[in-house]
């Protein structure tokens, strides 16, 4: 089994008990081995086929993106400044329902390049076609928790016929690409699938034993519809539904009172804040600091790079970081270590990863990135978890690993031709526009 060792590196562990180590660290196999300050013994220098030096470089957990759709990319730019119902109904549903399984293919492919250019290791997608999408991360390399998105507003056999798609993808891929590969199931959102379809798309979930992911509370008028269609906000209207009777991920959770918190932390929801996404559409804000405190687990996702317009998750990091500061009034709302934690640990664990990916650990996934800090925005060397939330962005990755395997080195991208995919992109979207 191939081991190979950093020496010299400076690592950002996201271990609360040595957060940040100089010294070394050893991968064998897609496994982290070992690792400790200062030089490496001679041992593990024997041990080493290949030897990574890790001057100038700092190294940490690859990021997790906990919402998205990646073969939205196609649709960067596209209808930008707009409501969401509107960027919906108007722009985004009439142009992705001319996508096919190849536009889905390409779109998926030009995300992940950007991703693991970026230093997103794992990622969360919500999408149609998504045999494609699996097939993009088994090229690739990166690790992804994939999930059919399912949109109700559709006759009777319609629906059933989306949601056997679903199951069918779901036993296909869990647990495919070495692992690398887990599914879930997701009702689109309460308000584009009726009750008795999240019903059965939540039965699905318990009898394939999978957690359930979904759009929710996204916007004031989503919530207001929910009221008058239901009765109840969608918080509650979800929970009589089962939807938090397994493991749950929700994707915005904008506009939540003070009893929807509480209940999501008593049932151990997790939540995807997606600043950047929330802003543009002009969603609102969460209440993230109320989250936390509250004990939920709150993660960080771009959304698609149709409505953020690009997939760098160290973006949302300084934005999560900034943006609760500036409307509570409150600098110390989310400190910089905690926004790095949204990107990183909380992100594994709100996807079933805690203890897998997410830190810098023996025993751990091998999924790291190396950020480059010979640069002026690094200098000079004070707190590097400060300079990774409020100076670094995705354009400072120079290495990319996931399973022990190199997927960039020196900003080239290993696994996947980029001039072919910006390509093929392109050639995609100009035939959904014409």
């Amino acid at each position: 089994m191939n081991r190979w060792l950093i020496e010299n590196g400076t690592l950002v562990t996201m271990d609360p008990a040595a957060p940040i180590v100089h010294g070394w660290l050893a991968v064998e196999g897609s496994a982290i081995a070992g690792m400790g300050a200062g030089e490496a013994p001679e041992e593990e220098k024997r041990k080493a086929r290949e030897t990574v030096n890790g001057k100038g470089l700092l190294f940490l957990p690859g990021l997790v993106n906990t919402h998205g759709h990646a073969a939205m990319s196609l649709l960067r730019g596209l209808a930008d400044d707009l409501a969401l119902q509107d960027w919906l109904e108007n722009h985004m549903w009439p142009m992705e329902a001319k996508f096919t399984g190849d536009d889905v293919y390409w779109g998926s492919s030009l995300a992940a390049a950007e991703m693991i250019l970026s230093g997103t290791t794992t990622f969360v997608d919500m999408y149609d076609h998504m045999d494609r999408v699996a097939q993009v991360v088994e090229a690739s390399g990166l690790r992804a928790s994939l999930t059919r998105g399912v949109i109700g507003l559709c006759p009777p056999d319609v629906q059933t016929a989306k949601l056997n798609d679903a199951i069918q993808f779901a036993r296909d891929w869990h647990g495919k690409a070495d692992g690398r590969i887990q599914a879930m199931m997701s009702p689109h959102a309460p308000y584009t699938c009726p009750p008795d379809y999240i019903e059965r798309i939540v039965a699905a979930a318990h009898e394939l034993g999978l957690p359930l992911h979904t759009h929710m509370s996204e916007s004031a008028a989503e919530v207001a519809q929910n009221v008058k269609d239901y009765g109840v906000r969608p918080v509650e209207h979800l929970d009589r539904l089962g939807l938090f009777s397994r493991p749950a991920l929700v994707a915005h959770a904008v506009h939540l009172t003070d009893e929807e918190i509480a209940l999501l932390a008593e049932r151990g929801v997790a939540v995807s804040h997606n600043p950047v996404s929330n802003l543009k559409l002009a969603s609102g804000v969460a209440r993230v600091p109320d989250l936390l405190r509250a004990g939920v687990t709150v993660s960080l996702g771009t959304d698609s790079a149709a409505s953020n317009n690009n997939l760098d998750l160290f973006e949302e990091i300084r934005l999560a970081a900034l943006l609760h500061k500036g409307v509570s009034g409150d600098p110390t709302a989310v400190p910089a270590a905690e926004a790095l934690r949204m990107g990183t640990v909380y992100g594994a664990k709100s996807i079933g990863l805690e203890g897998q990916v997410g830190m810098l650990k023996p025993g751990m996934k091998a999924d790291l990135i190396a950020v480059s800090i010979a640069k002026p925005h690094f200098v000079p060397a004070t707190d590097y978890v400060s300079h990774l939330v409020y100076a670094a962005s995705g354009a400072d990755v120079a290495h990319v690993w996931v399973d022990g395997k190199q997927l960039l080195r020196d900003r080239e991208l290993l696994t996947l031709d980029i001039e072919r995919i910006r390509f093929e992109a392109q050639r995609s979207f100009e035939r959904l526009r014409g």
